[in-house]
């Protein structure tokens, strides 16, 4: 029988350098002297349709952090499961396609006739599959472990020594997320191995994506200004504060060796490897 494809999650906050990455990656498995071939999947073309997406907003209108797309919960996790299938058993297989840039920025998946199609006939089945994002490879804390975090993040910002946005929030709109990022772990656990690239310091995430969107601005002649780049990255940074941790003590629970950890600096260049 077939060898199934490794499956490899990356993870890294936004203007990191996962593009970047993953294209290398993808161009080396894919030529000589490897000539594997390998398949790339987002999980942002997993996010709803435009009208489920704003069915969950106008269904949870007090929680600032499901208004718009990128939290867990505004993905389509069935349809995540279904790729993974097809694609481990090497099955033709279309992969989801968004468009972020539809409906004024607010998103919208494309029609199935646009997605892209692998494991077509008469070509090699595919034996790397890079699954990328920037909520790759989060886990659920559960109830306990995220208020044990918040109420740190809530002292910390009474105390005037707080930079992040967690301690802004209710603990109960974090904890919807939370809840439903439990489902995630059926992709999680399919990952056979797992890159982490990792800030230095956090933060750094929003100097980075406003380089990313200043030269959107200047190659489209439209984009976000500074200021909604800015509230666009508060929107994600309480799950950076939540869920870093776990990602940095390995995502495989009890095995070992399956992760890299590459540590960046300001000018994103790698300052240290750990093996996890």
């Amino acid at each position: 029988p077939e060898v199934p494809p490794l499956f490899v999650g990356l993870n890294g906050v936004q203007g990191v350098g996962k593009t970047t990455l993953v294209t290398a990656i993808s161009r080396t498995l894919s030529n000589p002297p490897y000539s594997l071939a390998t398949a790339i999947f987002s999980i942002d073309d997993l996010y709803l349709p435009r009208s489920q997406q704003a069915a969950l907003a106008s269904s949870h209108p007090a929680n600032p952090i499901v208004q718009h797309r990128g939290q867990p919960s505004t993905h389509d996790i069935p349809l995540g499961i279904s790729v993974f299938s097809s694609l481990g058993s090497g099955s033709f297989t279309k992969i989801p396609q968004y468009d972020k840039s539809a409906f004024n920025g607010h998103g919208d998946r494309l029609n199935e006739k646009d997605w892209k199609g692998v494991n077509n006939y008469g070509e090699d089945r595919v034996k790397i599959v890079v699954f990328e994002g920037w909520c790759v490879g989060f886990r659920a804390l559960g109830k306990e472990g995220v208020r044990t975090k918040w109420e740190v993040a809530v002292e910390r910002k009474d105390r005037g020594d707080y930079r992040g946005r967690l301690g802004y929030l209710e603990l109960e709109h974090l904890e919807f997320v939370d809840n439903a990022l439990g489902a995630y772990d059926e992709l999680t656990d399919r990952l056979n191995a797992f890159i982490h690239i990792d800030a230095e310091d956090t933060l750094y995430v929003y100097q980075w994506r406003l380089e990313q969107e200043i030269a959107l601005r200047a190659a489209k002649g439209a984009g976000m200004t500074d200021e909604q780049v800015v509230s666009f990255v508060d929107g994600y940074y309480p799950a950076y504060e939540l869920y870093s941790d776990r990602l940095r003590a390995g995502i495989f629970k009890e095995e070992s060796g399956r992760q890299l950890r590459l540590i960046v600096g300001h000018d994103r260049r790698v300052k240290h490897v750990m093996k996890i």
